[in-house]
């Protein structure tokens, strides 16, 4: 689907969905309780339909409906059969559900689409089947099988956050203690604080040694009752990025100021950026002032590092984007694609090792756009748009559906100055 976006800034208020990356914990932790659980989640994703498909395979049963999802948990037996686990691109859910088959015991296969068996997953496998997973691959399809054993891990800090995650998420699970050792420096460190969070809402016993976590064994988690999914602050960077182009402004409202999630930081950056941001309550509005580039150290806020090099695009002075060489891995390669989308509408910017340079401009011309099938490349076209003269003609937009399938509508709504 293409979609053309005219030029211009935005006005106006949206309240986005909840966070994909809390709903996939939440989820995952509800499947293993002691009885049922609710989640107030009044919106869904291509990723946790993907999480919701793969944990139902498992035998969880999951419903959706009137803003609620209700999940009953999956029982202790040993499954039968294999589990037949579809997980579209998300990473995070063949990453979180890998150490989970283990931790069942169950003989699964994980089926991969787009680029998400070019991701890099070695040293989880590695170091599932050094504690008794059997792994093997052909292609785009994993075959697990085998239990996982309780004990010390070891993996590497600096490929993904989601390893820790996956292994914090599945060890509480297995009878024993175990204990997680991250070697190296660990990137995105506020989706580890957001794992934590949840695990420890539902009743896990993990602590925090610097770089070493212990796991207390042999537990169900506690059941959630109608506990909310915090509000995404991934989305809301979109709008507010946005608004810092518009000198009438964007407010995003329903937003949790005290939220482990990373992103965030968008308040922060914004402001040195030179926009104005009004916090109240959980109304938050970003508005245009004089505009001026900065360097953005991106290693624990790799999803914004589209929508920020957009703004970088409209700003005085050059900006360096830097930390950011993962997200080569991502549903494209985001320093590329987000370099080739802003350079068909005029910007000044190039991609490095680990990052981006972009010199601003007052004004970007617009014109034709691929988001190489990247949602987050889709949206930071989307803001580019209230910078650009010209009209912009976005090339395969509804890829957004893997973290906001609302997000043309939402967008629609604000009004064009």
């Amino acid at each position: 689907m293409n979609r053309l976006i005219k030029a211009g800034a935005r006005s106006g208020q949206i309240e986005v969905p909840p966070s994909k990356a809390y709903a996939h914990r939440m989820l995952i932790c509800a499947a293993f309780a002691d009885k049922k659980s609710s989640i107030l989640c009044d919106g869904t994703s291509d990723d946790i339909m993907s999480t919701i498909r793969c944990l139902s395979a498992l035998g969880a049963g999951i419903d959706l409906g009137g803003g609620r999802i209700s999940i009953e948990p999956i029982g202790t037996k040993r499954l039968c059969g294999k589990a037949e686990l579809y997980c579209g691109e998300s990473g995070s859910t063949l990453r979180f559900l890998m150490p989970i088959v283990g931790a069942l015991g169950a003989d699964a296969v994980f089926h991969l689409e787009g680029r998400l068996p070019k991701r890099p997953l070695t040293a989880l496998a590695e170091e599932l089947k050094a504690h008794g997973m059997n792994i093997d691959r052909d292609g785009d399809r994993i075959f697990c099988s085998g239990q996982l054993r309780a004990g010390s891990y070891r993996i590497d800090g600096g490929v993904s956050s989601q390893f820790a995650s996956g292994l914090l998420l599945a060890l509480p699970l297995l009878n024993g203690d175990s204990e997680i050792c991250i070697e190296g420096d660990l990137v995105s460190v506020p989706y580890i604080e957001m794992t934590l969070d949840v695990l420890r809402r539902a009743g896990a016993d993990i602590q925090r040694y610097g770089s070493r976590f212990t796991v207390a064994g042999g537990r169900r988690y506690g059941a959630f009752r109608d506990e909310t999914a915090p509000r995404d602050w991934s989305s809301a960077a979109a709008f507010l990025c946005m608004g810092a182009l518009s000198e009438e402004g964007i407010t995003v409202a329903g937003m949790d100021t005290n939220s482990k999630q990373g992103d965030m930081e968008i308040v922060d950056i914004l402001r040195k950026f030179g926009a104005e941001i009004e916090v109240s309550g959980g109304l938050i509005t970003a508005r245009r002032r004089q505009l001026r580039g900065q360097v953005v150290d991106a290693a624990d806020i790799p999803d914004l590092v589209p929508v920020l090099s957009a703004v970088a695009a409209a700003a005085d002075g050059e900006t360096r984007i830097v930390n950011a060489g993962r997200l080569k891995y991502k549903e494209s390669d985001r320093l590329i694609a987000s370099a080739d989308m802003l350079r068909a509408l005029g910007a000044d910017i190039e991609a490095t090792g680990d990052g981006l340079v972009i010199v601003g401009k007052p004004r970007l011309e617009g014109g034709s756009v691929n988001s190489a099938g990247d949602h987050r490349i889709a949206m930071a076209a989307a803001v580019a748009a209230c910078a650009c003269r010209g009209d912009v003609e976005i090339i395969g937009a509804e890829c957004v559906g893997k973290s906001y399938p609302d997000f043309w509508n939402d967008f629609e709504t604000l009004e064009v100055l």
